[in-house]
This record gives structure tokens, sequence and C-alpha cells, in this order.
């Protein structure tokens, strides 16, 4: 039986089960073993616990230092407001434009840190409720229509007649539809199809010679971005999997004859 017990125990651990107790009370040497079984099993569970808690602690201080970077990037942002209104020089023209630049970059990159620690803090499932997937696609796509045409982009769209319907979290679902707009225009060479099917799969693909299949398999990693010094501040991505996850829907990417495939699956009802 101690036998027995230990090779349990031992299974389980290896399993990342640790809810469960060893107990054999003998005085003989297998009884020590057990008891030395139990005492790491109990360290096993006071470390994780540790862990998770230092985990939750980085994600409230990402949240809080993100929030507090909004106050002085606004009022940084106020202050430029009010050089570019003066009678500049071309030098001090050309310097306020560059502290412009990097101050949007610095500004776009605290607001989806922001959001991005928020999404990672969330203890609770996000509410859902019934979305048809077409309605938000099209809704999604003419807002971003000014923009795709300026990038010279029109999208190619395809869609079954009939409603696909999903169980979604909707501003979630209109949060990711827009960072894979983004990500299209980012990435495009000047085309898009996207493409939605009966089984709930989207599907946006577009030529991206300045991609590869490296870099494909990687845009969906936190600060992950293919070109530096650039807006991209390779978080609207790693935010968008983690809410299609939270909803129980996957993202993928992959990159094949110079097109670049980003799919999203969700569950129809």
């Amino acid at each position: 039986r101690p036998l027995a017990l230990l090779k349990d125990s031992v299974m389980r651990i290896r399993e990342n089960d640790l809810d469960f107790h060893v107990t054999y009370e003998s005085e003989d040497e297998l009884g020590s073993l057990c008891d030395s079984m139990e005492d790491m099993r109990t360290e096993l569970v006071r470390g994780k616990e540790e862990m998770w808690r230092l985990v939750e602690r980085q994600k409230e201080l990402n949240a809080a230092f993100a929030h507090d970077l909004r106050t002085p990037l606004t009022a940084v942002c106020g202050y430029l407001d009010l050089l570019e209104q003066e009678d500049l020089s071309e030098n001090a023209a050309r310097c306020i434009s560059v502290i412009r630049g990097r101050t949007d970059n610095l500004k776009q990159l605290t607001e989806e840190l922001f959001g991005y620690s928020l999404t990672m803090s969330a203890e609770q499932a996000l509410p859902l409720e019934e979305v048809v997937l077409n309605r938000a696609l099209e809704e999604s796509i003419l807002a971003h229509y000014a923009a795709l045409k300026g990038r010279r982009i029109s999208p190619e769209i395809t869609m079954p007649k009939e409603p696909v319907t999903c169980r979604l979290n909707r501003t979630a679902l209109f949060r990711i539809l827009e960072n894979m707009l983004c990500n299209a225009m980012k990435y495009s060479d000047g085309d898009l199809k996207i493409t939605l099917t009966r089984r709930g799969e989207i599907t946006f693909a577009n030529h991206a010679k300045r991609l590869g299949e490296v870099d494909a398999q990687k845009l969906f990693d936190r600060l992950y971005t293919v070109e530096t010094g650039t807006k991209s501040t390779g978080l609207g991505l790693s935010i968008a999997r983690l809410l299609t996850e939270q909803m129980h829907g996957t993202a993928s990417a992959r990159y094949a004859d110079g097109i670049l495939f980003i799919c999203l699956q969700f569950d129809v009802i």
C-alpha cells in the first residue's frame, strides 16, 4: 500500500495536481518517506500560491504604471499643441515634429499597455451575449473604411447571407476586429481579403512582402514588432488573442507564398 501511495503521488505531482494528501502512519522507513512526500507536496503548493501572487502583483503594477503615465503624457501633448501654434523657426518646427511623433508613440504604447494589463488582470469571464458575426464584421469594416481607403486598400469581403451567430462579448469582439484591420493596414502591400465562414471562422489575408514565416509565428507574441522605430507597439495582436481565448475562441497566423493569413475561430450556436 505505501508503495502504491507513493507511486500515485508522484504521478499526480507530475500532472501538476497537488490537491491531495499523502497519509501513511507508520514509524518505519516507508512511513518516513511518505511524510517527506507530503512535506514536498505542501512546499509545492506554497510555491505555486506565491508564484501566482507575484504574477497578480506584477499585473497590478503594470496597470498602475500605465495609468500613472497618462497624466504627464496628456500634459506634454497639451504643451506641444501650444508650441505648434507659435511662429517657430524651421529647425524648431522640425524638432517639435520629432517630439510629437515620439510622444504619440509613447501615448499609444501606454494605452495598449493599460488595456493589456486590464485584460490580463480580469478574474471573471467576459459577459457573453448572442452576436451576429456578419453584422459585427460589416460595422467594423465600415468604421475603418476611410483609413483603409487612405492606404489605398479596397477589401474584398466574402461572407454567407445567413447569420453566423456566436456567444461573444460585443465590446471585446469589436476590439479584436479593430486590431485585425489595423494589422492589415500596417503590413498589407495593398490588398485585403476578409472571409467569414458558416463555421465561425474569420480570415484576414493580404500580401505582405516585408514579413516571413518566422515573423508570422511571432505576431501574437507580446511586444513583438516586425519593424522597430515605427508606431507599432507589438501589443495589439497579443491583446486580440487574449480576448479571443477568453471567449473560448482561437487566433492563429501563418505565412505562405507571400501572403499573411490571420484566422479567428469562434464557436457557432
